[in-house]
C-alpha cells in the first residue's frame, strides 16, 4: 500500500436524533465532556486512519456539526454522507407507511461516492478500544489491494454484555484458518447463573461466553460497494416486512460467504467493549473511561 494512502473510518451515526437531548450517543462519559464517539475518533487517529466519514441524516447535519465537528478539526480530515430512505435501486420506491431506516448496509452505501480507499466501519455509540482500531488499521494497510477479502474485528461475547438488560449480537463461527464461516444475529442475550442465554432463529440457546461476536467493526475495500448494490434489489424483493425489514451488514456478509464470493478474516480483539445500552450503564462507562485515563491510555481532555 502506498504510504500516502491511509485507510478511512466510516462511522454509522444516522441514528442520532435532532438536538441530541438525552440521547445516549452524545451523552458525555468523559471528564471533559467527551462522548463515546470522541474516543473512537481519537483511537482511529492514533492507529493511522487518515479520514473519518460520518454517515448521518440530512436533517441533523447542522446539529451534528455544532455538537462534535469542532473537536476533530485540524486533527483528521472529515467528510459527511447522508443516509436517505429514497436512495434505492432504480425502479424501487419507499413502501407506503415505512418510516424505519433501511439498516447498516444501506447506511454504508451512502458513502460509496466518497470512499475510494480501504475503510473500516463502526457504530457511533460503541466503545471498541485502542487496540481494536490498531488491529483494523494494520489489516487495512496490509490488504489494500485485496479483492473480495474483508475483515471483522471480533470480540469475546462475555466482554460485550450489559449488567442491566439483554443485548443483540452477531454470533460468529470461525474456521480453523481464522476466517468467518457463519454469522447469526442473536437477540435477548444476557448472563444467567451458568453462562449466557441467547435467542437464535431456531429458539433459545445457551453459550459459555467465550464465543466470538461482531460489534459491527468491519474492514472493507471499495469493491464491497458493488456487492452491496448488487444484493440490494434481491433484498427488497424478498423482504418479509416492507415496513420494518432492514438491509444489515451481517446479513449480506453471510450471503456472500455462503455463495463463496468473499472471505472475511476474523481479527480477535481482547478489549472490553462498553456502551450505554441502558441508562443504568452510564456510571460503569464513566468509571471505565476514568480507569483508562488513570492508566495513561487517554489524556484527561482528548482535544486539549
Amino acid at each position: 500500500m502506498n504510504d500516502i494512502v491511509k485507510p478511512t473510518l466510516v462511522v454509522l451515526a444516522a441514528g442520532m436524533g435532532s438536538r441530541y437531548g438525552g440521547l445516549k450517543q452524545i451523552d458525555p462519559v468523559g471528564p471533559s465532556g467527551e462522548v463515546v464517539l470522541d474516543y473512537s475518533v481519537y483511537d482511529a487517529i492514533q492507529a493511522g486512519f487518515g479520514k473519518v466519514v460520518f454517515i448521518i441524516r440530512k436533517d441533523i447535519e447542522q446539529d451534528f456539526r455544532e455538537a462534535l465537528e469542532a473537536n476533530y478539526e485540524g486533527a483528521i480530515e472529515i467528510a459527511y454522507a447522508f443516509q436517505q430512505s429514497d436512495d434505492l435501486p432504480e425502479g424501487y420506491n419507499i413502501p407506503e407507511g415505512r418510516t424505519k431506516p433501511w439498516g447498516t448496509t444501506h447506511a454504508t452505501l451512502a458513502c460509496r461516492d466518497l470512499v475510494k480507499e480501504p475503510f473500516g466501519v463502526i457504530n457511533a455509540d460503541d466503545f471498541y478500544g485502542r487496540s481494536s482500531f490498531q488491529l483494523l488499521a494494520d489489516w487495512l494497510k496490509g490488504n489494500a489491494n485485496a479483492e473480495n477479502l474483508y475483515s471483522l474485528v471480533g470480540f469475546t461475547l462475555a466482554k460485550t454484555l450489559s449488567d442491566h438488560g439483554s443485548v443483540s449480537r452477531g454470533v460468529c463461527k470461525v474456521d480453523e484458518n481464522g476466517f468467518l464461516a457463519e454469522i447469526e444475529e442473536c437477540h435477548d442475550i444476557e448472563r444467567i447463573a451458568d453462562g449466557v442465554q441467547l435467542r437464535r432463529a431456531a429458539g433459545m440457546d445457551k453459550a459459555d461466553g467465550s464465543e466470538v461476536v461482531s460489534m459491527n467493526m468491519w474492514g472493507f475495500t471499495p469493491g464491497v460497494f458493488d456487492h452491496m448494490m448488487n444484493n440490494f434489489s434481491p433484498f427488497l424483493d424478498s423482504m418479509t416486512d416492507p415496513l420494518k425489514s432492514e438491509y444489515l451488514i451481517p446479513s449480506i456478509i453471510q450471503e456472500l460467504i455462503v455463495a463463496g464470493t468473499i472471505k472475511v478474516e476474523t481479527l480477535t480483539s481482547n478489549e472490553q467493549w462498553f456502551g450505554v445500552t441502558y441508562t443504568e450503564d452510564k456510571p460503569a462507562v464513566e468509571a471505565s473511561v476514568k480507569e483508562l485515563i488513570n492508566q495513561g491510555v487517554y489524556p484527561t481532555s482528548l482535544w486539549g
